[in-house]
């Protein structure tokens, strides 16, 4: 339980995660059943609520796959919430700026070193713990993931990666395709030069790399270039897998 960051900084392993958009404890367990490293329950674009989120967390139980969640924004409201429900970990979307990444850093942290606020009446029971030793047996384990999305997180991008606590740096071609003007186009030079920019910043910082993969072939790619994670989506892999059933009834 709990080792995705040990993972991360002290192993050269690969980790493989998904983004569940869909609000189900069955997806969530049935995912994490199959070897899945880590879950990234989707509170930002996926149908998912706090209540939906408490219960795919808790679906990852007796398995070694992290659950992480996706907040709506860079809020520390919304990173305590996530975190007192028994999250592993928050996934920051548009962080554009050091500010920006100082600012997710403090947020999964007590103070003095942080500004989260104290109420993980739920969360101690996901960590078996109790409220007088959560600080302690959690708070080094949690996982503070980066999505780099945009054109000026990408000019930012050195000092974002001089910010102390980061432990995973995610390249969201989706997001970032789209705000160079280039919707999809992973391929586009334009796009490419952006990740190549991110991809030396962040090795050179010590920051592991995730990128999504759709398929075999881009996660090869991905490794090839020193990443340690992929990312996949729970409703592509369903949706995909549909459509090849489908085929399997044309004469």
């Amino acid at each position: 339980m709990a080792r995705l960051k040990h993972r991360l900084h002290h192993t050269t392993d690969r980790v493989a995660l998904h983004l569940c958009t869909i609000p189900s404890a069955v997806v969530t367990q049935a995912m994490a059943a199959a070897g899945a490293d880590g879950v990234i329950i989707d509170m930002e674009h996926g149908a998912v609520d706090y209540a939906s989120a408490h219960a795919m967390i808790a679906a990852t139980a007796g398995t070694d796959c992290a659950p992480l969640v996706r907040i709506a924004e860079n809020d520390p409201a919304q990173v305590k919430r996530a975190l007192d429900l028994g999250a592993e970990g928050i996934c920051f979307p548009l962080i554009r700026t050091a500010e920006d990444a100082q600012r997710a850093v403090s947020a999964m942290r007590y103070p003095p070193d942080g500004v989260r606020g104290f109420g993980p009446f739920i969360a101690q029971s996901r960590w078996q713990t109790d409220l007088p030793n959560i600080r302690a047996d959690t708070e080094g384990k949690l996982v503070t993931m980066l999505l780099i999305e945009t054109r000026e997180a990408v000019e930012n991008i050195d000092a974002i990666c001089a910010v102390d606590g980061i432990d995973l740096m995610v390249t969201a071609m989706f997001d970032l395709s789209t705000d160079l003007g280039h919707m999809g186009q992973f391929d586009h030079p334009e796009v490419q030069s952006a990740v190549a920019r991110v991809e030396k910043a962040a090795m050179a910082a010590g920051i592991p790399l995730g990128s999504n993969a759709l398929n075999e072939e881009m996660a090869q790619a991905l490794f090839a270039r020193g990443y340690r994670a992929i990312a996949g989506f729970d409703v592509l892999w369903l949706r995909a897998k549909c459509a090849e059933f489908k085929g399997w009834t044309k004469a």
